[in-house]
């Protein structure tokens, strides 16, 4: 959804607070699509704090479906955002995004706030997801998640990449 920081200008130290329903249904990240679950409107306040400058910031609460690295169940992973960003719009276009290391969610006078938010979940990505703190993830050999009990396959085979290894320690006996 688009914010027109105009009104905001109109005035100094002028302050606008609003509540901005998020229309993000999905995070595509890493060529893949995550669904989001949940989801808090954007509470934004925008301060005119002088010339044309903002001081943007937002808060909300999204949960994303993030399958587990390990056993691949669906996890709702929660980000709480809290931004506070400044921004000179005096400064154009290009030069802007330049100096300001902005993600192009600002454009000329209009603010993407599912933008915005979008970039603040990447940011905030998770390098490892768990569906809990031990999970025990998936069975090599018949694809059983072993959080949901212990499967019949024979795991005292040896990896063949360690055999030579094994041959060693047994020719030294």
């Amino acid at each position: 959804m688009l914010f027109d920081l105009t009104e905001v200008l109109s005035g100094e130290n002028k302050v606008i607070q609003r509540e901005i329903p998020l229309e993000l249904n999905a995070i595509t990240y890493q060529q893949e699509e995550f669904p989001i679950v949940a989801k808090t409107p954007v509470s934004l306040t925008v301060t005119h704090v002088g010339k044309k400058e903002v001081l943007i910031e937002a808060e909300a609460k999204v949960t994303v479906r993030i399958p587990c690295d390990r056993c691949l169940a669906d996890v709702g992973k929660v980000f709480h955002l809290n931004i506070s960003r400044g921004f000179d719009l005096q400064v154009e276009g290009e030069t802007r995004r330049r100096e300001l290391d902005e993600c192009s969610f600002l454009d000329g006078f209009q603010l993407d706030v599912d933008l915005m938010i979008f970039n603040e979940i990447i940011l905030n990505w998770p390098m490892k997801v768990l569906c809990r703190e031990d999970c025990r993830g998936i069975c090599r050999k018949c694809g059983k998640n072993l959080n949901e009990g212990a499967c019949d396959c024979d795991m005292t085979e040896l990896d063949p990449r360690m055999a030579k290894i094994l041959d060693i320690f047994n020719n030294s006996r």
